[in-house]
């Protein structure tokens, strides 16, 4: 079968890999979408996210969704619409014990160099997964829908982790994918107001699209002071730290949810102390994928993200395009015929 991976930095292949037969507690899934993330882009250009650097050839893709080819178990019928949970925490570390899995020290991810074997990805025709990594789709909610469950759920996670933002006013700093998904799904949870804010207008016309009360652009408008209860640092850049902590109000809570590169970086904090901010962490998902789906099924309003879909064999220009937020949003692959 046909499988795109990283092999090094600029080194990106697509290789014929064997078919596997899945064993009694695996399901073969025919992938049928893929959406591209910020890793996979990392990973062919680079070589590497952050600290995780390849060591062997990766394939890539973690926000996978098909249809079910073979269950040697006869749980799930052959045919059936799936999305793929990518984390396989080890189940006996402190963190699993305490039913936050999704910051397992142990665990893997799919398409991940993080561990060593790495932890082959779904950008691929087929995949084996164990059968408690699916989640059967709705008959309501298309593939080409569902290929956002994971990175909602990763939105939807911050939310969360913030205590829940009905009610509420809410900002999202950074406007790329993540961050629009957070943001309809504020919508969606009750949120008094929802604001999104972005270096480039690109992104901002998105999260218009999908509904947010107002847009930001970074260096020509600006935020309101001590105005929001819940801020989801979304962009993953140092310096929005102090502004999102100017933007909340006293005792507001901010959720780092950006992904910082390794290293040392200057922030500015002091409003962390004089306000009372509660700054949190919220890292992947655990359950929310589940939320994730239910929401998607229910609306179409998040459509506008996915901006563009190429074929497996268009890799190569998908990955490029997914790397320029002035065009796209949300990259797609079709790994196979649905």
């Amino acid at each position: 079968m046909k499988a795109l991976v990283a092999h090094g930095a600029g080194d990106l292949r697509l290789d014929d890999i064997e078919l596997e037969s899945p064993p009694a507690d695996s399901v073969l899934v025919r992938n049928t979408h893929g959406g591209i993330c910020g890793s996979d882009i990392h990973y062919y250009r680079h070589g590497a996210v952050g600290a995780f650097a390849l060591r062997e050839p990766l394939v890539l893709g973690h926000e996978v969704v098909g249809k079910v080819a073979d269950d040697p178990s006869k749980t799930i019928p052959a045919g059936t619409n799936v999305a793929i949970h990518p984390a396989s925490p080890c189940g006996q570390c402190a963190e699993c014990g305490t039913k936050v899995p999704n910051v397992c020290r142990n665990g893997r991810y799919l398409g991940s160099a993080a561990t060593f074997p790495h932890t082959q990805g779904g950008f691929s025709e087929y995949m084996v997964v164990r059968l408690d990594q699916l989640r059967v789709l709705p008959e309501e909610l298309p593939l080409e829908r569902a290929v956002l469950a994971e990175p909602l759920a990763v939105g939807l996670h911050a939310l969360n982790r913030a205590g829940g933002v009905a009610g509420k006013k809410v900002l999202i700093g950074g406007s790329g994918p993540i961050g629009i998904l957070a943001a309809g799904a504020a919508k969606a949870a009750g949120a008094a107001e929802v604001w999104t804010t972005d270096l480039l207008d690109h992104p901002l016309q998105i999260a218009r699209a999908v509904g947010v009360d107002h847009t930001v652009r970074i260096g020509s408008d600006t935020l309101p002071d001590q105005y929001f209860d819940v801020a989801i640092e979304a962009s993953g850049a140092p310096s929005a730290i102090g502004p999102a902590l100017a933007a909340v109000r006293r005792r507001g809570v901010v959720v780092q949810l950006g992904m910082f590169a390794p290293g040392p970086r200057p922030m500015e904090l002091s409003a962390l102390i004089a306000k009372e901010i509660d700054l949190l962490g919220a890292f992947r998902f655990s359950t929310e994928l589940d939320e994730s789906i239910a929401l998607l099924a229910a609306t179409s309003v998040l459509d506008p993200v996915v901006t563009h879909t190429y074929e497996l064999a268009e890799a190569g220009v998908a990955l490029d395009i997914a790397a320029d937020a002035s065009v796209s949003s949300k990259v797609v692959l079709k790994l196979s015929d649905v």
